[in-house]
């Protein structure tokens, strides 16, 4: 199978499968202290009454803290079934079906937020991913993402048995045991050095570890782009 079909077929999986969680989704959500710290820590750092993007949105789980600090809001998210029950929320000023890879905001946000999400982007369309974001914004903007980490030992694991089985993967990747569809794990220093090459500097960066899974949190602002290294 050649790669690009099958990060098709992988994709597909990943939206299906959040599709038929969205009715049950975060019934047993998991622990998500830090992320809300972080979105605390942007709404304090843009203008009252701000505008906010939430992509992927999910089921809008931050929608009543977005909205309880005054801004409008956003959503988009490529699963139809997330999209519904954050609707049901009413909340967002707008909703729009779509996915990170093909957002087409153009300097229109005070902030963005992608949260548990940057782990299911392929390699291929970091640097893409990244620049819709960072496009998104309005100058002096802030974007606050999230990237997973994954213990090497797990990431080398699951990159044997994909090769193994003739599949088109790379190091890093992992669509087995619970992973519903395709997760990356690209470590912290690709993650920071792609962000320099799409113009996104660091304004504050923190890191904990729960239940087995790492997150790195990033608090960006665009700025000049650096060369690839």
């Amino acid at each position: 199978m050649k790669r690009q079909a099958w990060l098709a077929e992988r994709r597909a999986a990943l939206v299906a499968a959040y599709d038929a969680d969205a009715d049950t989704y975060g019934d047993d959500e998991y622990p998500s202290d830090m992320q809300r710290e972080w979105v605390a820590r942007v709404l304090r750092l843009i203008p009252p009454g701000g505008t906010v993007l939430d992509a992927p949105c999910g089921t809008g789980k931050y929608f009543p803290m977005l909205a309880a600090a005054g801004h409008l809001i956003t959503g988009a998210d490529q699963s139809a079934g997330m999209l519904a029950q954050a609707r049901a929320r009413g909340i967002a000023f707008s909703l729009e079906r779509t996915s990170l890879q093909d957002l087409s905001y153009a300097g229109q946000f005070d902030a963005v937020l992608t949260i548990d999400a940057m782990q299911h982007i392929p390699p291929e369309d970091w640097p893409g991913v990244l620049a819709n974001l960072r496009r998104a914004v309005r100058p002096g903007g802030l974007v606050y993402l999230t990237v997973q980490e994954l213990g090497q030992h797990h990431i080398e694991r699951a990159f044997e048995s994909l090769c193994a089985r003739g599949l088109p993967a790379v190091r890093g990747e992992l669509v087995e045991g619970d992973t519903p569809g395709y997760h990356y794990f690209p470590g912290r220093d690709q993650a920071v050095d792609w962000f320099g090459q799409q113009g996104l500097a660091i304004v504050k960066e923190g890191f904990r570890r729960e239940n087995g899974w790492g997150h790195h949190h990033f608090l960006l602002r665009p700025g000049p782009a650096s060369p690839a290294s």
